[in-house]
């Protein structure tokens, strides 16, 4: 028999891992080689473990699911990261995509689906969710989901505008600029606006002067 597809398992929960090993575990070529609790220590196990596969989930503790994968492709070239995640919104899934994961599947089809992915994955495929809906244009893409509305209060952010400024400029309420400001963040899974700034200037969502 060929070698196995090792693989390393990555969540929070440890029930959620066992739950994970005991699927893989019924799969004849396939390995579970070690377990990740958190995005730090699943940079750490892969540098040990170089498995073949990591299954991630996207939303952890620490550094995310996200940052971690993007170490884990540059420090141990050849493995594959398969994404994980409960939310099936498009941003998040060309985040996972742009962060290099090589699919995304979602936690509530994953009994019947996880061994097919994770095999689709190891021979170089990319592997999305049935349920999801295949982002258009997975790079380059200038909005990221985002409304012209959205974007047009992002670029006045970007500019230094406060709430109340932007909502007398586009005629609006300020609560109802609040809310788009919110509604951006939740989108992008961005929690301080200087954050939204960088991500909106370093992804080119913006004109700045």
């Amino acid at each position: 028999m060929p070698d196995k597809i090792s693989v390393l398992l990555v969540d929070d929960h440890s029930l959620v891992r066992r739950g994970f090993r005991r699927i893989l575990e019924d799969e004849p070529d396939m390995q579970v080689v070690g377990e990740a609790g958190d995005g730090e220590e699943a940079v750490q196990m892969a540098q040990k473990f170089r498995p073949k596969v990591v299954l991630m989930d996207c939303a952890l503790p620490g550094i995310s699911g996200l940052q971690a994968t993007r170490q884990i492709l540059q420090l141990v070239p050849g493995t594959s990261v398969l994404m994980l995640s409960m939310h099936p919104e498009e941003t998040l899934v060309r985040q996972a995509l742009d962060s290099g994961a090589s699919g995304y599947i979602l936690k509530s089809a994953m009994d019947l689906e996880l061994g097919s992915a994770i095999r689709r994955v190891a021979a170089g495929e990319t592997v999305l969710d049935e349920q999801l809906s295949r982002p258009a244009n997975l790079r380059g893409e200038r909005d990221y989901g985002l409304t012209p509305r959205e974007l047009e209060i992002l670029q006045l952010i970007v500019d230094g505008k406060s709430n109340k400024e932007i909502a007398t400029q586009l005629q609006l309420s300020a609560n109802t600029v609040a809310a788009h400001r919110a509604n951006m963040m939740d989108a992008l899974g961005i929690h301080k606006t200087a954050e939204l700034v960088v991500y909106a200037i370093r992804n080119g969502l913006v004109n700045v002067p």
